[in-house]
C-alpha cells in the first residue's frame, strides 16, 4: 500500500516460492496472517495458493503483456493484536491495511471513534506533539477520516482538524510504534473488523451474509452486517463442508441441527472453507504453547521493546535535559531581554527627561519673553485706551456742540422759516395793494382815456367867438396845464408799483440765501 515490488517469476514458480521472495524482501517473519490477493477474470477477489504455480491461476491481467498484479495483504487477523503481533513490521502491514479499511468504509467506524483513529494516526506519521512544529492547517491535505463521517456532521476542514489535534496533543508521551499498536486496539473491538463477507442464501432462498473471522462463523441479515443473527464459535463448530453450492455447517452438539446454505459458485465455497480452515488452524494454535520460533520472536520483541524503552528513557532524560537547558537559556534570554528592555526604559526615561527639562526652560524663557511683550502691549494699549478716552471725550464735546449748533441752526432755520412766512404774507399782502393799485391805475387810465376822449371832443368842436372864461389863448392854457397833470399821476403809478415789485424781489432772495 506504500510500495511496489517487482518480481520475476519462472513458468513453474509456486504460489509459496513468490511469497516467501516477498516476505524474505520486507523482513517478514510471522507469515501465517498474510497472503497474495489478486482478482480472477469474473471480477472475484480471491487468494493466491501456495500450493499451486503462479501462472495456473485465472489472474485478469489488462493486457497478455501486462504484469500480473498481487496485493499483500492480511488473511487472518488475531483474536488480541497486543499479545500475538510481535514484529513492528507486521504490525505496521496490519495497521496499514485497517486504516485503508477504516478510510475506504469496509470497516464501519462510528464518527467520534473515527476522530480518536485518526489522531492516532498523525502521531504514527508525524511523530510526538509540538506546537512550535505543528501549526494551524498543518493537516490540511491529509486524509484522516471516512467520506461517510464527513458528510454526516457538517463540520469545515479547519473544525474537523481541531478535534484531532485535540486528541494528537493529548497523546503526547507515545512513539509512532504505540500509536499504531493503540490504533489496532480500537479497531479490533469494531462489530466488522477482521471478518470476511460472502453473499450466501438459506434454503428458502432467502439473501444472508456469511461471515468467517478469528473467532467462528456468523450469519447476518442481507441489511445488517454489524449484528449476527446465528453464530457458530468454532469451538462448537464439528465439521464443515461443501458439496458444489452447498455448504454445511455440522455443530459438535449432534442433537443440533446443521446449518446449510447455498453460494453463487463454487469457487466461492472453496474460498470459504479455504479461510475456515486457515482461522481454525490459527484459533487451536493459540490455545497451544507456543513454538520455539514463536518463543525466539517474543523473547527478540521483549529485548528489542526493552531496549527501545531504555533507548527512549535516555531520549527522554536527555530531552528533558535539554529542554531544561533550553528553558533556563530561554529564561536567561527573557531576563536579559528584561533587564535590556528596563535599562533601554531607563535611557529613554532619562532622554525623555532632559528633553522635558529642556522644553520647560525654552518654556519658560518664551514665556518670560511673551509676558515682556505682554507688558508692552498693555501699556500700549493703556496709552491707546487713553487716547481713545480723549478722542471719545473730544467725539462727545464735539458732538454736544455740534448738537448745540444743530439746535442754534434749527431755531434760526425756525427764525427763517417764520421770517420768511411773514415775508410771504407781506409779499401777498404787498401783492394784493399791488393789484389795487393797479385796478386804481387802470381806473385811472380808463378814466384819462375818457378825460382825453372827452378833450378831444372837445378840441374838434366848432369855434365859438364866446369865451365866458376869458380870451382863446387862456383857454388854451388851461387845457395844456389839465393834460400834464393827468399824465403825472400816471408816471407816479408806475414808479411805486415797480419800486414794490423790486423790493418783494431783494426780500426774496434774501430769504433764500
Amino acid at each position: 500500500m506504500e510500495a511496489e515490488l517487482e518480481f520475476a517469476i519462472k513458468p513453474d514458480t509456486t504460489g509459496k516460492q513468490l511469497f516467501d521472495q516477498v516476505v524474505k524482501t520486507i523482513g517478514l517473519r510471522e507469515v501465517w496472517y498474510f497472503g497474495l490477493q489478486y482478482t480472477d477474470k469474473d471480477g472475484f477477489v480471491t487468494w493466491l495458493k501456495l500450493n499451486k504455480k503462479v501462472l495456473s491461476h485465472d489472474i485478469a491481467r489488462e493486457n497478455k503483456d501486462a504484469p500480473y498484479q498481487f496485493k499483500f495483504r492480511v488473511k487472518f487477523f488475531p483474536e488480541d493484536v497486543a499479545e500475538e503481533l510481535i514484529q513492528e513490521t507486521t504490525q505496521r502491514l496490519f495497521y496499514l491495511q485497517v486504516r485503508e479499511s477504516i478510510l475506504t468504509e469496509d470497516l464501519y467506524c462510528p464518527p467520534e471513534t473515527a476522530v480518536l483513529l485518526a489522531s492516532y494516526s498523525v502521531l504514527a506519521k508525524y511523530g510526538p506533539y509540538n506546537e512550535k512544529v505543528h501549526k494551524p492547517s498543518f493537516l490540511a491535505n491529509e486524509r484522516l477520516l471516512p467520506p461517510r463521517v464527513i458528510d454526516q456532521h457538517k463540520l469545515t476542514k479547519e473544525e474537523w482538524e481541531e478535534k484531532i489535534v485535540t486528541w494528537y496533543a493529548g497523546h503526547k508521551d507515545l512513539l509512532r510504534e504505540d500509536a499504531m499498536m493503540e490504533y489496532l486496539k480500537i479497531c479490533q473491538d469494531l462489530d466488522m473488523y477482521g471478518v470476511n463477507y460472502f453473499s450466501i442464501k438459506n434454503k428458502k432462498g432467502t439473501e444472508l451474509w456469511l461471515g468467517v473471522d478469528a473467532l467462528g462463523l456468523n450469519v447476518y441479515e442481507k441489511e445488517d452486517r454489524l449484528t449476527p443473527k446465528i453464530g457458530f464459535p468454532w469451538s462448537e463448530i464439528r465439521n464443515i463442508q461443501y458439496n458444489d453450492k452447498k455448504f454445511t455447517i455440522a455443530p459438535i452438539d449432534k442433537k443440533a441441527p446443521d446449518f446449510i446454505f447455498y453460494s453463487p459458485r463454487l469457487r466461492i465455497n472453496k474460498r470459504i472453507l479455504a479461510l475456515c480452515i486457515g482461522n481454525h488452524e490459527l484459533y487451536m494454535r493459540r490455545r497451544k504453547p507456543d513454538t520455539i520460533e514463536v518463543q525466539s520472536m517474543k523473547q527478540q520483541a521483549r529485548e528489542d521493546r526493552h531496549s527501545k524503552q531504555m533507548e527512549r528513557a535516555q531520549m527522554q532524560r536527555e530531552r528533558s535535559e535539554k529542554e531544561k537547558a533550553l528553558k533556563d537559556k530561554e529564561e536567561a534570554e527573557r531576563e536579559r531581554q528584561k533587564m535590556e528592555t528596563l535599562l533601554k526604559k531607563y535611557e529613554e526615561d532619562k532622554s525623555s527627561a532632559q528633553e522635558k527639562l529642556k522644553r520647560r526652560e525654552e518654556e519658560a524663557k518664551d514665556l518670560e519673553e511673551k509676558m515682556k511683550l505682554a507688558k508692552q502691549e498693555a501699556e500700549t494699549i493703556e496709552r491707546r485706551r487713553q487716547k481713545a478716552e480723549e478722542e471719545r471725550k473730544a467725539t462727545v464735546l464735539k458732538a454736544q456742540q455740534e448738537q448745540a449748533e444743530k439746535e442754534a441752526l434749527m431755531r434760526r432755520a425756525a427764525e427763517m422759516e417764520e421770517k420768511a412766512r411773514q415775508i410771504e404774507e407781506e409779499s401777498e399782502r404787498k401783492a394784493r395793494e399791488a393789484e389795487e393799485l393797479q385796478k386804481r391805475l387802470d381806473e385811472a387810465h380808463k378814466k384819462q382815456m375818457e378825460d382825453l376822449k372827452k378833450l378831444q371832443d372837445i378840441s374838434y368842436m366848432p369855434t365859438s367867438n364866446y369865451t365866458p372864461y376869458g380870451d382863446e389863448e387862456n383857454t388854451a392854457g388851461e387845457q395844456s396845464l389839465s393834460m400834464e397833470g393827468v399824465s403825472n399821476i400816471g408816471s407816479e403809478l408806475d414808479r411805486q408799483t415797480m419800486q414794490d415789485k423790486n423790493q418783494n424781489m431783494a426780500d426774496r432772495l434774501k430769504v433764500s440765501t
